[in-house]
């Protein structure tokens, strides 16, 4: 079984702007994912909205600074992740296939493999 990390992405004002009844269908449709993903999913957790992030980025002379906010400015922010364990891809996109994100217009979702670092220690 090789590993994949699902990236959901989307615009945080947006999900802010969720109504109760949409937040509470949104919810239900992850329910759904983690029912039909069972025992596939090692780990998954929602984060909290960008602007609470903080970057770590090199200054040029060795010396490391922090900035409040994500790293990239960019609409789309990441909102949570899922990490499955799977036959193949086409087992993931299935998966993920069924998350609100991929068929709301300010979303979607990136799907990543793992590198396996044991496969290179020989």
């Amino acid at each position: 079984m090789a590993k994949y990390m699902i990236l959901i992405y989307g615009d945080d004002q947006q999900w802010g702007a969720m109504s109760p009844e949409q937040r509470d269908a949104h919810e239900a449709a992850h329910a759904a994912f983690r029912t039909d993903a069972g025992s596939r999913i090692a780990g998954g957790e929602e984060l909290e909205l960008a602007t609470t992030a903080t970057s770590l980025r090199s200054d040029g002379a060795g010396r490391v600074t922090t900035t409040d906010g994500p790293f990239l400015e960019t609409k789309e922010a990441l909102g949570g992740f899922y990490m499955l364990e799977a036959a193949d891809l086409d087992e993931v996109i299935r998966l993920a296939s069924q998350l609100p994100e991929v068929h709301a217009g300010h979303s979607g979702v990136e799907i990543r493999p793992v590198v396996d670092h044991r496969d290179e220690r020989g």
